[in-house]
Order: structure tokens, then C-alpha cells, then sequence
């Protein structure tokens, strides 16, 4: 399967409406601190928007509600896996994509057949405390060379400039969240993106 090499992460469907015509396709809704009722129209509006614009939408962690907004895309955690009927997400037709950090979860993962694995972080990340230390480029080798066709994507302190470094190093697609909605100009910044991954 073809991904978009540009994928980036959004928290609302408000980024959504805001890099869509600039021609993001590939890209993951994660939501956080909301509630029941915010965290479904948040996806149901990124869903439609997306369509709109033939957008792939990727639902991080909310995969029953994605089965019930029609969505085609999640995104599981390791531990959400623990917690996941996948079976259900299969027959829903619903694609999947699965964080790994070390090997052992890299053998979970590809146990189950995803359509793409992410690692990271490989560089170091202000997004959130991982009990994992930068993974590195070398790391990103070892990890395409174990998946071989199934795409890979790098994820963590990704910026502009690192992008030819960790496309070299074999990873299929690169996954960025606060070089984009931390910068003083996101849709610049998103031009900048896209222009690097094209």
C-alpha cells in the first residue's frame, strides 16, 4: 500500500479545515481531554472534511467510534491494542496502523498484519514523556529492513530539515505534529512539509 509521505497529527478538526486546501492527504486526528460527545463530532468533522478534500483521515485511539463514523483509518497504541477488538476493526474495513518502540512490539505488531508500523521517537520530543530514549536513524534502517514492503513511518522531533536524512535511512513516510502547530506560520510551515516529502 501507497501512503503519503507527509503525515502530519492534528488534535481538532479545526487544523483539519486549516491544512486541507493546502494539500495535506494523509493525516491523523488525535484527540485528547475531550468529551464523549466533542471527541465524536471532532472525528465526524475531520472525516467529512477529508473526504471533501480525498484526504485519508487516521483516528488515533477512538477505534469504535471511527467503526461508527464510517471512518477507514486508526491508529492503535500498544496499549490500546490491549484494549482493541481487532477483529471488529477488520470486518468494519477499517485499515490499521500500530506505534512500536522496540523489537518486541515490532514482532506484536506485524503479528497482526498492519498497514503501516510507526517508530519513534526517533529524535528527541516536547509532545509527551516516553519511557523510550531517541531512537535514531540507524534504528530506522534496522526497522525497514525488518518490515520490507510494509510502510514505515518515523515519527518524533521530526522537522523540515531532517526529512531527507530519515527518508534515506529507509522510512516510507514521516509523521511531524509541533514543527507544524508550534510554528509562528503552520501553513508555511505545511508548504515547507510538503514540498520536502513531494
Amino acid at each position: 500500500m501507497k501512503l503519503d509521505r507527509f503525515y502530519p497529527i492534528f488534535d481538532s478538526a479545526d487544523w483539519f479545515a486549516r491544512m486541507l486546501p493546502l494539500g495535506v492527504r494523509f493525516a491523523q486526528l488525535r484527540v485528547k481531554d475531550r468529551s464523549p460527545e466533542e471527541t465524536r463530532d471532532e472525528i465526524a468533522r475531520a472525516r467529512d472534511l477529508c473526504a471533501g478534500a480525498g484526504a485519508t483521515l487516521v483516528v488515533n485511539d477512538y477505534w469504535e467510534l471511527a467503526i461508527e463514523e464510517g471512518c477507514d483509518f486508526v491508529h492503535l497504541g500498544q496499549e490500546d491494542l490491549d484494549e482493541a477488538d481487532l477483529p471488529a476493526i477488520r470486518a468494519a474495513g477499517i485499515r490499521l496502523g500500530i506505534s512500536t518502540h522496540d523489537v518486541v512490539e515490532l514482532d506484536r505488531a506485524l503479528a497482526l498484519a498492519p498497514d503501516y508500523v510507526a517508530l519513534g521517537p526517533v529524535y528527541p520530543t516536547i509532545l509527551k514523556q516516553m519511557r523510550w530514549s531517541e531512537q535514531g536513524l540507524n534504528r530506522v534502517s534496522e526497522w525497514k529492513d525488518r518490515v520490507g514492503d510494509l510502510p514505515l513511518v518515523a515519527i518524533g522531533g521530526m522537522t523540515v530539515e531532517r526529512v531527507p536524512g530519515v527518508l534515506d535511512a529507509g522510512a516510507d513516510v514521516v509523521s511531524v505534529v509541533t514543527d507544524i502547530t508550534l510554528n509562528p506560520d503552520p501553513e508555511g510551515r505545511t508548504r515547507a512539509w510538503i514540498e520536502a516529502t513531494r
